[in-house]
């Protein structure tokens, strides 16, 4: 299911100087679009302990990579939920089989049963939200996860804790500039602070630089064929080759303040 120029991808129709920065990668063949890689994801999963008695629902699973190592974990039930339609399509194609569905809908609505998940998580999809629909999303993860099952984030994050609101402003505004998505990250404190308001408590969290578009990074997570095609594609491309290295240079700029997490927490029971 490796993502080619040809496969659909949402945001297709939009020009390269307009779409979506992670749905441009993939157009250009990026597969693995995870703040900190396979590595961060690996970590998220083995904190997840994902085993066939497991009920898992995955916000956003875009391309399915990591999808597939979900259901390779033979979970009793998987439910991706994706609101965009071209998403969904392509990983109900990944999960078809008994137990495993995809469902077009809002993370903040997903229609899913009260406390019907044992394990819920997303990839870089709550650092895209605005704070009060990550709030909203929270709220409904936690409707949906039993008490004692657990969630798990992979987003990207300020450092350190304490970074001034000022400074965290203009990093965020320089990311959406060049991602074109409204691009919201939190400090780690932040990030956990959010899981404790929604009614989790926090067991554990990871970090690691915010290197997608680095050299290592590429070969790590595409593979050398993989990294070779993606890089190129993009230099074929000048309008998409204008957009990559914008976003690189907004993420090396930052990097000092900039990095990526994982926060994994289990769902405290009703008092």
């Amino acid at each position: 299911m490796t993502a080619t120029m040809t496969e659909p991808i949402p945001g297709n129709e939009l020009a390269v100087d307009r779409m979506p920065g992670h749905w441009l990668l993939a157009r250009m063949g990026k597969r693995v679009l995870r703040p900190g890689g396979r590595e961060l994801t690996d970590q998220l999963l083995g904190a997840l302990a994902i085993d066939p008695s497991a009920d898992v629902v995955e916000l956003a699973p875009g391309l399915g990579s990591t999808t597939e190592l979900v259901l390779g974990c033979n979970p009793a039930t998987y439910v991706g939920v994706d609101r965009d339609p071209v998403s969904a399509e392509r990983v109900a194609h990944v999960v078809n089989g008994p137990g495993r569905s995809v469902v077009n809908a809002s993370a903040a609505d997903t229609g899913l049963p009260d406390a019907s998940a044992d394990v819920v998580f997303g990839e870089a999809y709550l650092t895209m939200q605005p704070a009060s629909q990550k709030a909203r999303i929270m709220a409904e993860l936690a409707r949906v996860v039993r008490p004692g099952g657990r969630i798990g984030l992979h987003e990207v994050s300020f450092a350190p804790d304490d970074l001034d609101d000022e400074r965290c402003d203009a990093i965020a505004a320089d990311l959406r500039r060049t991602i074109k998505v409204n691009v919201t990250p939190l400090s780690l404190r932040g990030w956990t602070n959010l899981l404790d308001e929604a009614g989790f408590d926090v067991a554990g969290t990871v970090t690691a630089p915010l290197h997608l578009l680095e050299p290592r990074r590429l070969i790590a997570d595409e593979g050398v064929l993989g990294a070779a095609r993606f890089v190129g594609r993009v230099a074929r491309n000048p309008d998409a080759r204008a957009r990559v290295l914008a976003m690189r240079a907004a993420m090396h700029d930052n990097a000092e303040h900039l990095q990526a997490c994982v926060v994994t927490a289990t769902r405290r029971s009703a008092a």
